[in-house]
């Protein structure tokens, strides 16, 4: 019975990230039917929507969209790839650019907690430490406690923000990315890949909630 918990938990955790690489390996070949790559295709829809300032780029950083900078950064195979892949991941960062525009909450919301998120993390590294500073004075140990509680803040924090995270990347794909796609711009016969693709690309922000909450789980041990 154990080993079942253990399969289906591995599953639980893994699986998103092992499909969405396998459903974008399944769509990656180029497509003649396509009239641009990925990044053309970004390019157009931005465009289209009256957000000429929102560059797009090639990284070799992954796929996303960078609010500061304002702009659509794609890796090579989907900048340059006339896949249904590369059309799809475009649309989906394009609906991060839109969220932006339209001051979408929980984009914003996640945007100021992911910047806090940052200086905590740094801070409850500095602080561990501290236990190794007690090894040579007293007047430490309330320190550490301190340490354990800001730790503990920030693994509740990176819960909250993967959790945020979920509900941005649903929208991006779903409400603002799939009405793109079927507005024409793909064969109605891509519409059941492209909507995996969306899928598989959300729910990969699960594993990572569920990473969090086992971290949480693991403290209170």
């Amino acid at each position: 019975m154990h080993i079942v918990a253990i399969i289906v938990f591995l599953v639980v955790l893994f699986g998103p990230t092992i499909w969405l690489k396998s459903v974008i390996r399944a769509h990656q070949e180029d497509r003649s039917d396509f009239p641009g790559t990925g990044g053309e295709f970004a390019r157009h829809i931005l465009d289209q929507l009256s957000l000429q300032h929102v560059r797009v780029e090639a990284t070799s950083r992954g796929d996303h969209y960078d609010p500061m900078d304002k702009a659509v950064r794609l890796t090579p195979a989907h900048y340059d790839g006339r896949s249904l892949s590369a059309v799809v991941v475009a649309a989906h960062e394009v609906g991060h650019a839109l969220q932006d525009r339209d001051g979408y909450k929980p984009f914003v919301q996640r945007l100021g907690l992911v910047r806090f998120e940052f200086w905590l993390v740094r801070i409850t590294q500095v602080l561990a430490l501290l236990p190794l500073v007690g090894a040579f004075g007293s007047g430490i140990p309330h320190l550490v406690v301190i340490s354990f509680l800001l730790f503990m803040g920030a693994a509740l924090l990176t819960f909250g923000v993967r959790l945020i995270n979920l509900n941005v990347e649903y929208d991006a794909s779903f409400k603002r990315a799939l009405p793109i796609l079927e507005s024409g711009y793909i064969p109605p016969q891509d519409l059941p890949a492209a909507k995996s693709l969306l899928q598989a690309a959300a729910l990969t922000y699960l594993s990572g909630a569920l990473i969090t909450f086992l971290r949480l789980l693991f403290l209170r041990r």
